[in-house]
């Protein structure tokens, strides 16, 4: 017979679990965005966008043109190694951007189960988690 586990305290468990699966999930999210912008930035190396408002002129916009930045300004600050060099980062990045995900869909299964877990502990004995709840701040 499987020992038998405090809700209380296994719920704490769960809940702890779950802030750290959490947390994880927003690492790794932001891992994914970083991983995806540096894989942006090396295929603007090689093919940079059009510069801006160069088509606008046929068109009757209001002054708002005159703050669109310049094409040589937007060049130097999305500038990075030489293209080549760009190049070969491409397989690298794609692959860790695949590897993140694929850790990330790990991750937040394992946070739908815990989260699953937790609810269903929670509703078996509500009452048990009062203790955990911490008393709210007494208005003078």
């Amino acid at each position: 017979m499987p020992p038998v586990v405090s809700t209380l305290s296994h719920c704490s468990e769960l809940r702890s679990t779950r802030r750290a699966l959490r947390a994880e999930s927003t690492r790794v999210g932001w891992w994914r965005r970083l991983v995806q912008a540096r894989l942006d930035l090396a295929v603007a190396a090689v093919a940079p966008p059009e510069p801006l408002g160069e088509e606008m002129a046929l068109f009757a916009l209001p002054d708002d043109r005159a703050c669109a930045p310049q094409a040589a300004e937007l060049f130097r600050a999305l500038r990075g190694d030489a293209p080549a060099v760009e190049v070969s980062q491409l397989t690298v990045l794609r692959d860790l951007d695949e590897r993140l995900a694929c850790y990330e869909r790990h991750v937040d299964e394992a946070l739908a189960r815990i989260t699953e877990e937790l609810v269903q502990a929670l509703s078996a004995d509500p009452l048990t988690t009062l203790d955990e709840i911490p008393e709210a701040p007494r208005l003078a």
